[in-house]
């Protein structure tokens, strides 16, 4: 069954829930093999947005604070992140979680709205289910599948491995020191951002059960929901060449600059709001 329980110590399940019409605060999903934090507010067509990496729901504080209030906003923690919990060692996708999230919610169709790994979570459920997605927003997207360069690997895996060797404060301070975070760590965004760091445990990196995936970059041409892009100009190289690609690879795609680096909507909350609901009233409309 899936049940759902409010956030807080002393709280039991509500039952089965098929509709957010009363989630207004963070409540639990079970799911095939997670348990899913949830966190909603408003009512109207649904846009749903996926953390980064480092994330968790409270990524998007800087910008819920500056969208429209006039359609049904969800985030929620992927599996192993913030809040939400594994049930199970088998192999999951964060896409396929993302389908029975939508599942567990009753919801048939939606915006996606991600950042970095978030976005690659957004753009393969786009991929795999075109017909659930009225349009998509992609925030420095990663695409899933991608070669890294050996340079990239090698930082990763200093932290990969302070955090499953159980130093997870010296992985948090190389995550911090990262140079996709340089351009964040000069703004007013960067307290949120060591705050987020702080917040991350490395649960993913030590479980290490999400499944290998097919490279998307071999079916971008497939991509079918109208797609904006948004790109900071000081975003490091390898997430500018996913970017050039994914706009290369489809017609579909707006792809806007913005003065900044990787983590856009904590940078430039403001302006990222405005340009998500101008691009979400002209391709979801509310009516």
């Amino acid at each position: 069954m899936l049940v759902t329980s409010e956030l807080g110590p002393g709280k039991d399940p509500t039952g089965s829930v098929q509709n957010l019409t009363n989630l207004q605060t963070g409540k639990f999903f079970d799911l095939p093999g997670a348990r899913a934090y949830v966190d909603a507010r408003g009512e109207g067509p649904t846009a749903l947005f996926v953390h980064g990496l480092e994330g968790d729901t409270g990524t998007w504080s800087r910008v819920w604070q500056h969208l429209q209030r006039n359609r049904r906003h969800i985030r929620y923690d992927l599996r192993d992140f913030g809040l939400s919990t594994s049930k199970s060692n088998d192999e999951f996708t964060h896409a396929n979680d993302l389908a029975d999230l939508l599942e567990a919610l009753g919801i048939q169709r939606c915006d996606l709205v991600g950042v970095s790994m978030g976005a690659g979570v957004a753009l393969t459920f786009a991929l795999d289910h075109p017909e659930r997605v009225n349009s998509l927003t992609l925030v420095s997207p990663q695409i899933s599948g991608w070669e890294w360069s050996d340079t990239w690997q090698k930082q990763w895996e200093l932290i990969t491995d302070a955090a499953t060797s159980g130093n997870l404060p010296e992985a948090r301070r190389l995550l911090w020191d990262h140079p996709m975070f340089a351009s964040t760590r000069a703004t007013a965004a960067a307290e949120d951002l060591r705050e987020e760091i702080g917040r991350f445990e490395g649960r993913s990196w030590m479980r290490n059960n999400h499944a290998l995936v097919m490279p998307d970059i071999e079916r971008l041409h497939e991509l079918q929901p109208p797609t904006l892009l948004l790109s900071g100009t000081q975003d490091v190289e390898e997430f500018a060449l996913m970017a050039d690609i994914l706009e290369a690879s489809t017609e579909n795609v707006e792809r806007r600059m913005l003065t900044g680096g990787h983590l856009l909507h904590m940078e430039e909350p403001a302006q990222c709001a405005e340009i998500i609901d101008g691009f979400l009233d002209k391709h979801s409309p509310r009516s």
